[in-house]
C-alpha cells in the first residue's frame, strides 16, 4: 500500500493530500529512509513522522483498504514519541 494512502486510512493523518505534502516535504521516514508519498509500506515497517515540535514513530501492524474509525488505531502501534527542540 502507498504511504500516503496508509497514513490516511489509518487516520494518522486525516487527509491523503496532507499526507502527500508531509511525505514530499521530507518529514516522513520509513525504516530510517526518507520516504515519498508513493513509497510502499508493509506490515512490520517503522514509520517516523515529524509533527511540528514532536516526532512519533509507528510500527505498521495491519494493512487494509477500508477501515472503520474505531478500528483505525489497530493498524499501527506507537513505538516512540518525543519532543524536539526547534532552533530559531
Amino acid at each position: 500500500m502507498r504511504l500516503d494512502k496508509y497514513l490516511k486510512v489509518s487516520r494518522i493523518i486525516k487527509r491523503r493530500t496532507l499526507a502527500k505534502e508531509v511525505s514530499d516535504d521530507g518529514r516522513v521516514e520509513v525504516n530510517d529512509q526518507v520516504a515519498k508519498a508513493g513509497t510502499v509500506v508493509k506490515v512490520g515497517d517503522k514509520i517516523k513522522i515529524r509533527f511540528g515540535t514532536r516526532t512519533v514513530t509507528y510500527e505498521v501492524t495491519d494493512l487494509r483498504e477500508h477501515v472503520r474509525k474505531d478500528e483505525a488505531s489497530l493498524m499501527y502501534k506507537i513505538l516512540e514519541e518525543e519532543k524536539v527542540e526547534r532552533d530559531f
